[in-house]
């Protein structure tokens, strides 16, 4: 994808305006540099614990020091790693009695680049007698504060955010009219963009009280186009709203017609729970609800659910399960806000297959409308938005357990090393670093710089400071969250959600940076 220059354009302009506050800072983070660059030499779930093949056989690039399913050689007494710098040709090397070692002894010492890695096995003559195993993957920069502060205010960001949406055409639509308007293209996917309109108008309904009634409006005749597109009582979906469009020219992708995406119910229902709470109308808790019922009716004995189903039938594409990182805070949602606990099985048994299946595996694999889980091998498509989302979900629970809290490291620990970039290195031919940092990518399939993935990871590193006040969580939460305030059109209040035209803006990626803008307003008192 060719990329545009508005990216470096605006984080130019205001990085100037914030660097010389963030110069005075400096010397504060020297301890916080320090712990993580001893972090970084931790590997994550390492692949000498066993587990085959290891979770990172597609990543590209890594932060912590990674460990390589690599295989013994027979009559080999050591194992050589050697670690190149493709562009200058400088190396390190170090000796291990195991082929799968991490890569701790050098790696703090390895400057960010572009690296060939071999692994060699060594005989008891000390001589080389093969190679076992070699990878090419970016060692990248750690994160080093401080970064370039805000450009604004968190909560004056995201009010911007929340106005730009609410500014757009087709959510003004909404006023008047209760069927979508499709000239915008991701109203091509009703559960998750609609349902992300109602949200962000609530959002602007309890936050700015002039524009009160004007967004109620729009989210209630929004929150009616899901709900008069719902499968009707009696079906196997009942009181699922569309993930896509029956019509094909409406369905986003031709193969997405007639199919639904198993998670996304969970963002019509929360945009419903929303509404309810701004109007107290039971007609929108009754909804939400009614998906819940539905969702404990599907739900297997073991706890799974398929990632995509017919949307007249409920029969499966295949045999890929959805993860649950959005059915599991839905649920709590209806306990912990509303006092619903009619859904507690439903939620510890989804809480225990996410434990038994990809947590164990350490597979924490999106479920994306355009890869849906068939032909892909394990691995190949992680991405934060699982295990980013499910380390809040740990988190978030009253009083987590010693094992909840070290898993949820783990989770934001990989998506931290696979996605986040905390610097980019220069463009082979140009010299110029095409992408602002730092960012956060958001899958393998799709590694783009996402906002809504920045919001995912400092999601995270709130919910970890809010649990343990690590401050380096809360400086990498900060960080992330400033950068995005930087990209932030400062006539607009757009955010950029993904170096795309502005057509494929995605209403839900805003809301979720917006949201987030707003927890660390609330964290820091800015």
């Amino acid at each position: 994808m060719k990329r545009t220059n508005n990216f470096l354009v605006i984080a130019l302009a205001s990085a100037l305006m914030v660097q010389a506050c963030a110069n005075q800072e400096s010397g504060s983070f020297e301890a916080v540099n320090r712990q993580a660059a001893q972090e970084y030499l931790e590997p994550i779930r390492p692949a000498y614990e066993g587990r085959n093949p290891a979770w990172n056989g597609f990543a590209r690039k890594f932060l912590y020091a990674p460990s390589f399913d690599f295989p013994k050689m027979d009559g080999a007494v050591s194992y050589k790693f050697t670690i190149k710098d493709t562009r200058s040709e400088a190396t390190w090397s170090f000796e291990a009695d195991s082929p799968d070692a991490n890569l701790s002894p050098v790696w703090n010492d390895i400057h960010p680049a572009d690296v060939h890695l071999t692994v060699e096995a060594i005989g008891a003559d000390g001589k080389v007698l093969g190679t076992v195993g070699e990878r090419d993957f970016l060692r990248d920069f750690p994160f080093q504060g401080p970064y370039p502060g805000k450009a604004m205010p968190y909560r004056e960001s995201a009010l911007r955010a929340a106005l730009y949406t609410h500014r757009m055409p087709a959510v003004q639509n909404w006023k008047n009219q209760t069927v979508p308007d499709l000239s915008y293209c991701l109203n091509a996917y009703p559960c998750k963009i609609i349902g992300a309109t109602i949200q962000n108008e609530v959002f602007i309904a309890e936050q700015i009280p002039a524009l009160r009634e004007e967004a109620l409006q729009i989210a209630r005749n929004a929150a009616t186009f899901l709900i008069n597109s719902s499968r009707p009582e009696g079906d196997p979906l009942e009181f699922f709203p569309p993930t896509f469009y029956e019509d094909e020219a409406q369905a986003g992708r031709a193969d997405n017609k007639g199919w639904a995406m198993m998670m996304e119910p969970t963002k019509a229902g929360n945009g419903f729970l929303d509404l309810f709470r701004a109007t107290g109308d039971s007609l929108y808790l009754d909804r939400a609800l009614k998906i819940a019922n539905t969702y404990k009716k599907l739900q297997a004995e073991d706890g799974s659910f398929p990632v995509k189903v017919n949307f007249v039938t409920g029969v499966p594409m295949n045999d890929a399960k959805i993860t649950h990182e959005y059915l599991l805070p839905f649920l709590s949602r209806l306990e912990t806000e509303f006092g619903v606990y009619d859904y507690t099985d439903l939620k510890e048994k989804s809480l225990k297959w996410m434990k038994e299946v990809p947590m164990k595996a350490f597979d924490l694999e999106g479920s994306f409308e355009d890869t849906y889980g068939y032909g892909c091998a394990p691995y190949q498509n992680l991405t934060n938005c699982t295990s980013a989302r499910f380390a809040c979900y740990l988190l978030m629970q009253d009083n987590p357990s010693e094992e909840d809290i070290a898993d949820a490291i783990d989770l934001i620990r990989l998506s931290e090393d696979q996605f986040v970039h905390w610097d980019y290195l220069p463009d082979d031919v140009t010299g110029v670093r095409e992408i602002p940092t730092p960012s956060t990518f958001e899958q393998y399939f799709c590694y783009e710089p996402v906002d809504a993935s920045s919001a995912n990871m400092a999601d995270a590193y709130l919910s970890l400071y809010a649990v343990t006040g690590d401050r380096l969580a809360l400086e990498k939460a900060r960080a992330l969250m400033d950068h995005l305030t930087i990209l932030q059109n400062q006539i607009t209040g757009m955010i950029i959600s993904i170096d795309e035209p502005v057509e494929y803006f995605w209403i839900n990626c805003n809301y979720g940076s917006l949201t987030t803008l707003m927890k660390l307003a609330e964290v820091t008192g800015e």
